[in-house]
């Protein structure tokens, strides 16, 4: 905890010494071979997995930890959190051909809106409660902010601004627009073996749960990055930037939908969400993974600054295998659904002995602490030889 502090607060003083353009999770922003066995030996090589997350030109980190470490990426899925759920789905598939990876590995569009939320309801919530640091979707609608390279929020979700993709716009199509029909369907196919990970809002998840009364059941395990505990003091000082990095888009963008999937009887769930703070980039890190030059070498040096911890990172790396956790606990888990509470979408969590007894709440593992070197090690490695499809056809 004292290592994500220390972190966040130097953010506030450090000056940038990022390139030029930065997109960090949709927002522009002005501006050695040795560690190649590390994966060799996982004992969890061959697990398969589907990732949903609000893709972003610089987003593809995830799935490419995910292969690395010989996991069976099925599939990936876009969600709206930080835009709509059309230009995530987009960004996912031309990222994965920057590395010649559609051609084995769908890309299905998410739900456009949450179960209940819209643009009008969550900015009404913001006038009674305050306003968020980051609005990720739901942001006011700003065309001009979009023509300089960004994502797109509000208005109509089937929008999509092609300037934001820095990655170059997809050549290929979106398998399809059944995301949560999709997810079921695997996880029925491979009962027991497939980790659904979480780094963008929870709705996919949720109407999956609710489609299917035995998917959660029959999967291995839930993974999302999101989940923040006693950060409130954070949020009342220093710069904003210091408020997003301890606020929780990916769950208040969808409240009631984060409550459905994280009460759910998955196997396993695991939440990283204070610990996704531990570990930022810097522009000598940068430096370093640029020195082997690709395509995701090169968006990740032009695009993924400096600014932001390795949020979704962290998610992932957090399940690749047991030793890359350094410090967790486990308590059973709520999601605040009340509209009118100041905490709605926060989490709220509970030992034993106090839990509610009206309620089936999930006992969740909370990761506090990564090894960090470690996950820069296997970004590095991940984005200096990325595996292909030939690669995964040899698994």
């Amino acid at each position: 905890m004292k290592r994500a502090l220390s972190g966040v607060l130097a953010l506030a003083t450090a000056s940038l010494a990022a390139p030029s353009s930065v997109v960090r999770h949709g927002r522009t922003l002005p501006l050695d071979l040795a560690s190649r066995s590390l994966n060799s030996s996982s004992s969890t090589a061959g697990t398969k997995i589907i990732l949903d997350n609000d893709w972003s030109s610089a987003g593809f980190i995830p799935y490419l930890l995910a292969l690395n470490a010989g996991w069976d990426v099925l599939g990936l899925i876009g969600d709206t959190s930080n835009s709509w759920a059309l230009q995530t789905s987009l960004h996912g598939l031309a990222t994965l051909e920057v590395g010649n990876l559609s051609s084995c590995i769908p890309v299905y569009k998410g739900s456009d809106y949450p179960l209940i939320l819209t643009p009008e309801t969550f900015q009404t919530w913001e006038d009674l409660h305050g306003d968020l640091a980051w609005q990720g979707a739901f942001a006011a609608e700003n065309l001009t902010y979009e023509a300089l390279g960004n994502d797109p929020t509000s208005g109509d979700p089937e929008r999509v601004s092609r300037s934001a993709f820095f990655e170059g716009y997809p050549n290929g199509t979106l398998a399809g627009n059944h995301s949560a029909a999709w997810m079921v369907e695997q996880v029925r196919k491979y009962p027991g073996e497939v980790l659904i990970y979480s780094g963008g809002a929870l709705t996919n998840v949720a109407l999956a749960v609710k489609l299917d009364p035995e998917f959660a059941s029959l999967t291995k395990g839930l993974v999302i990055m999101g989940g923040y505990l006693d950060v409130t003091l954070l949020q009342t000082s220093g710069s904003t930037l210091q408020a997003d990095l301890n606020s929780d888009i990916n769950l208040k963008i969808d409240p009631e939908g984060a409550k459905a999937a994280l009460t759910a009887d998955f196997p396993k769930i695991t939440i990283v969400g204070n610990a996704a703070n531990q570990v930022f980039p810097t522009q000598e890190y940068l430096d370093e993974v640029y020195e082997v030059k690709n395509g995701y070498t090169s968006l990740f040096y032009e695009h993924y600054g400096t600014e932001f911890p390795f949020w979704d990172e962290t998610a992932m790396f957090s399940v690749l295998e047991p030793s890359n956790v350094l410090n967790s606990t486990s308590f059973y888990l709520d999601v605040d659904i009340a509209y009118n509470s100041p905490y709605y979408g926060n989490i709220i969590g509970y030992q034993e002995a106090l839990k509610p007894r009206a309620q089936s709440l999930q006992k969740v593992d909370f990761i506090y602490e990564i090894d960090g070197d470690k996950l820069k090690a296997q970004i590095k490695e991940s984005l200096q030889y990325p595996k292909t499809c030939a690669d995964l056809a040899s698994f």
